[in-house]
C-alpha cells in the first residue's frame, strides 16, 4: 500500500530544502564562484577552441591562446575603466564645490518663488558627515575584501577553465555512463541544447553591451559631456540589469552635466539619449542579436539580480543573470518544471526567431564535410 504524505509535509521539505540550498550557497561561496565563472567562460570559449582543433591545433595550445585573449580584453577594459576612473576622480574637489554653488542656486530659488526657508550648509555637512564617513569606510572594507577574493581566484579561474576544456570528452562520457540506456539519447540532447544556448545567450549579451557602450559614447561626445568613454561604457555594463539598468548609469552623467554646466536642459537632453539607446536596446539590439531561446522577463532577470546581490554579493549579481539562463534551459527540459520556466520566459518576444548571434553559433559548430 503506498503511502500517501499531506500537502503540507511535502511544502515544508520544500522550504527546508531551499534554506539549506541558501545556506550551502553562501557557506561553501569561495569555492563556487570561481567554479561558476569558470564554467560560463569554457562554455564561450568552446566553439573557439573546437575551431581551432579543426585547423590541427593542438588542443592544450587551442584552450591557452583562447583563455590569452580572453584575459587580454578583460585587462584591457579594466584598465580602461580604472584610467578613466583615476581621472574622473581628480576633478571630485572642482565638482564638489559646483555642486555647492548649485544647492545654493537652487534653495534661493526656492525661497524666491516658494518661501521655503534655505538649509544651513554647514548644519547639512555636519548631520550627514557621519552617515558619509560610514558609508564610506564600509565601502572601502568591502572593496579590499572584494579586491583580494578577485586576486586569489585570478589564478584559479584559468585552471578550472583548462581542465574542463580538456577533459570536456571525459565528463561527456561520465554523464553518459551514469544515465539509464533508453535515457541516453534525450538527456544528452538536453546538454547540447544548453551548451548552444548559454553560448547563444552570454556571448550575444556580450555583444550587446559593447553595442550600447558605442551608442551611449556618441551621444555623450555629441553633446560635449567630458568622460564620455567612462560613463558610456558603465551604463552599457548596467543593461544586465533589464529596462532600468541603464537608465540608472544615465544618472551619473546627468548629475555631472548638471553641475559642470548649470543647465537643466543639458541634463534632460542626456537623459534622453540614454532612454532613446534603452529603447533601441530593447526592441530592436538585443532580439535581433541573442534571439529568443533564453528571453527572461525583467521582473524575474530583477528578482535574480536582488536574491544573487543577497547570497554571494557583487559577484552574485554578476552572475545571477547567466545562472537563471541556464536554469530557464533546464525547466524548458524537464516536463514537470515546464510552467516555471515559462514563467522565467519573456511574453513579449515568444514570436521572436532565431538571433543573429544563435545563427553565427548555429554556423560555427559545423564542422567542415570530409567527404565532399
Amino acid at each position: 500500500m503506498e503511502l500517501k504524505l499531506p500537502n503540507y509535509f511535502k511544502y515544508t521539505v520544500v522550504l527546508l530544502g531551499i534554506i539549506l540550498l541558501v545556506w550551502l550557497l553562501q557557506a561553501f561561496q569561495s569555492f563556487l564562484v570561481p567554479l561558476c565563472f569558470s564554467m560560463l567562460f569554457a562554455l564561450l570559449l568552446l566553439p573557439l577552441c573546437e575551431r581551432m582543433e579543426r585547423l590541427k591545433i593542438p588542443r592544450s595550445l587551442s584552450i591557452v591562446l583562447a583563455i590569452t585573449i580572453v584575459f587580454l580584453v578583460v585587462g584591457l577594459l579594466i584598465w580602461f575603466l580604472s584610467h578613466q576612473l583615476m581621472s574622473f576622480s581628480e576633478e571630485l574637489s572642482n565638482i564638489t564645490d559646483k555642486l555647492m554653488v548649485f544647492f545654493d542656486n537652487a534653495q534661493q530659488f526656492l525661497f524666491q518663488k516658494f518661501g521655503i526657508k534655505p538649509t544651513n550648509k554647514n548644519e547639512l555637512v555636519t548631520k550627514n558627515l557621519s552617515t558619509i564617513r560610514d558609508t564610506g569606510t564600509r565601502f572601502l572594507g568591502s572593496t579590499i575584501s572584494l579586491t583580494t577574493g578577485a586576486l586569489s581566484t585570478v589564478t584559479i579561474i584559468p585552471i578550472y577553465i583548462f581542465c574542463m576544456l580538456y577533459y570536456r570528452d571525459h565528463f561527456r562520457r561520465f554523464m553518459f555512463q551514469c544515465i539509464a540506456r533508453e535515457k541516453r539519447d534525450a538527456f544528452m540532447s538536453t546538454i547540447d541544447n544548453i551548451q548552444k544556448v548559454v553560448e547563444s545567450y552570454i556571448s550575444g549579451l556580450m555583444i550587446v553591451i559593447v553595442i550600447v557602450a558605442f551608442l551611449n559614447t556618441m551621444g555623450l561626445l555629441f553633446m560635449g559631456v567630458p568622460y564620455a568613454f567612462f560613463f558610456g561604457t558603465f551604463a552599457s555594463i548596467l543593461t544586465i540589469i533589464p529596462y532600468i539598468g541603464i537608465l540608472i548609469g544615465a544618472l551619473l552623467p546627468a548629475l555631472y552635466t548638471l553641475v559642470n554646466t548649470g543647465s537643466i536642459g543639458n541634463a534632460v537632453i542626456v537623459i534622453g539619449i540614454f532612454t532613446f539607446v534603452q529603447f533601441l536596446e530593447g526592441n530592436f539590439i538585443t532580439p535581433n542579436i541573442t534571439g529568443s531561446k533564453v528571453s527572461i522577463n525583467p521582473f524575474a532577470a530583477i528578482l535574480a539580480l536582488i536574491l544573487g546581490g543577497e547570497i554571494w554579493g557583487a559577484t552574485g549579481m554578476i552572475l545571477s543573470i547567466p545562472l537563471i539562463a541556464v536554469l530557464k534551459v533546464l525547466f524548458d527540459s524537464y516536463e514537470p518544471l515546464k510552467p516555471i520556466g515559462f514563467l522565467l520566459g519573456d511574453v513579449s518576444s515568444a514570436n521572436n526567431g532565431p538571433g543573429i548571434f544563435e545563427k553565427f553559433f548555429e554556423k560555427f559548430r559545423k564542422k567542415p564535410d570530409i567527404n565532399p
